[in-house]
């Protein structure tokens, strides 16, 4: 094994439980803006229609084919229309009150606290990260992950986003490490581990559900808590 000195995360699904967190965001922007009374019979299900769309969205962005303001926005039309509500304010309104509620609700993949006590002694911390800057800054600093993590890269701030191994040759230079002393950890195989990969960087896949999958990676777990096995 390697005498890794860096230890580098993504933030949303491996740290962060974005979907819990979510689903009690809509539940308050559902009731705020009294959807039912438009004909959205629950926020759990307005939620299962944005779901898909939203990954979409966040896949084009990656992909720069849209920007941030048409992504928040977008996101938000298009499960409206599902419901036949063709309100561009409402939208915007959505997303602005989303935006504002999801990342104070703090909800954590088990495991987290106790991974982290348990590296911190041992290793620079460290995350990298495709989401919006002020939102991730938020998370962080209401979760009381921040004084975990010497640094926080964030795609915004680098021009370029995961998987592009530009973000992570970012993320070393101001980490001050090496990719070869560096290991990353992340739940998504195309834009964390192959990102990493790239850049030259050893990998953890946390692949909680057991997703079958035909990338390589250097280590694979299902649970947090299992990386304590490893480092």
């Amino acid at each position: 094994m390697k005498n890794y000195r860096h230890i580098f995360f993504d933030l949303d699904r491996t740290l962060w439980d974005f979907d819990a967190a979510a689903e009690v965001a809509f539940e308050m922007i559902y009731d705020q803006y009294n959807l039912k009374a438009l004909g959205i019979p629950s926020a759990h299900e307005f939620h299962e229609i944005y779901h898909p769309i939203n990954a979409k969205m966040w896949e084009l962005y990656r992909e720069d084919k849209i920007t941030k303001e048409f992504l928040c926005r977008e996101r938000f039309v298009q499960p409206l229309a599902v419901y036949d509500i063709h309100d561009v304010e409402l939208a915007d309104n959505l997303g602005r009150d989303y935006e504002y509620h999801s990342p104070r609700i703090i909800r954590l993949i088990p495991g987290t606290m106790e991974l982290l006590d348990y590296l911190k002694p041992k290793y620079h911390l460290h995350l990298i990260t495709n989401g919006f800057q002020e939102i991730q800054h938020t998370k962080l600093g209401g979760s009381g992950m921040e004084p975990y993590f010497d640094t926080l890269t964030v795609s915004e701030e680098v021009g370029v986003k995961k998987p592009n191994p530009e973000i992570f040759r970012f993320a070393l230079r101001k980490a001050k490490a090496t990719a070869e002393e560096s290991i990353m950890i992340g739940d998504e195989m195309e834009v964390d581990i192959d990102g990493a990969r790239a850049a030259g960087i050893d990998q953890i896949f946390f692949n909680a559900a057991g997703t079958v999958h035909e990338g390589s990676t250097t280590y694979e777990v299902k649970s947090l808590l299992d990386i304590k096995g490893i480092l």
